[in-house]
């Protein structure tokens, strides 16, 4: 009995322990997120710190939405189209359908998916780098907050840039799918840009989703950065993990605030 009660303790304390690591990565995750939102309102930055980030995270991010996009756009309207003359040859809805699609889903959710990829890797194998070579260590040896210093200012333009950058793929999607539209099935650009089926609530869905992943990349990819060890090897496994968990956090908030929209509208 007494080992039996010893073994029952053991299996609880092995529990625990797999509870805490698990809990682990939450819990530095929502301490970085405090500590990035506490220096943002009450810490001052290096002058011109912010600027470089926007354009770092916004417009060396525009080539890349734009191609990513525009072939999307092209491919989308093709598909949908050649299904429609298939079935019933009325192509009416099809722009005002896709415009919709464009502004709630697509945009802000491709683009997360874009940024996630090119900004949060390059975020992690910076900072994990200044981590490897003990850079990070200096600015705390220097009274320099890690967090304040390398981790707020691309929280900042990346939350603004994110929304600009989506009000941009929609642009270029809708471009991309009229020229689609028009020169492959004959749908008139006037009939194509319709906003009738857009409502309040894509538009808001659209933007709260791209300010939501605008902030949530740079606090992933910095974290993943942080917490780096070892030499180049410890910087590529912070990269891998900071695109896989930012492609990850994009799909579920995606989903949690599709939903909340959904609810309130």
């Amino acid at each position: 009995m007494t080992r039996t009660a010893s073994e029952q303790a053991e299996r609880s304390h092995h529990r625990q322990s797999a509870l805490a690591a698990a809990l682990q990565p939450v819990v530095a995750f929502g301490r970085l997120t405090k500590d990035t939102l506490w220096h943002m309102v009450f810490s001052r930055r290096e002058k011109g710190a912010v600027a470089k980030q926007l354009y770092a995270i916004g417009n060396q991010s525009v080539l890349f939405i734009t191609v990513t996009i525009g072939f999307l756009g092209m491919i989308l309207v093709y598909q949908v189209s050649t299904q429609v003359a298939q079935i019933l040859p009325d192509f009416s809805m099809i722009g005002r359908a896709f415009l919709q699609i464009m502004i709630k889903e697509f945009a802000p959710t491709i683009s997360g998916l874009m940024i996630a990829t090119r900004v949060g890797s390059g975020i992690a194998a910076e900072i994990g780098s200044m981590v490897v070579t003990e850079q990070v260590d200096a600015l705390r040896m220097c009274n320099a907050d890690p967090v304040n210093y390398l981790i707020t200012p691309r929280f900042m333009a990346s939350g603004l840039m994110m929304v600009c950058l989506t009000i941009y793929a929609v642009l270029i999607g809708e471009t991309t799918g009229m020229l689609t539209g028009y020169l492959g099935f004959g749908i008139h650009p006037e009939t194509f840009l319709s906003l009738q089926m857009v409502t309040k609530a894509d538009v808001i869905s659209g933007l709260v989703k791209a300010f939501a992943y605008g902030c949530t990349i740079p606090l992933i990819a910095g974290q993943a950065g942080l917490e780096a060890t070892g030499g180049s090897e410890g910087v590529g496994w912070a990269t891998t993990r900071s695109v896989v968990n930012a492609s990850f956090a994009v799909v579920v908030l995606d989903f949690v605030i599709s939903g909340a929209i959904f609810l309130i509208f």
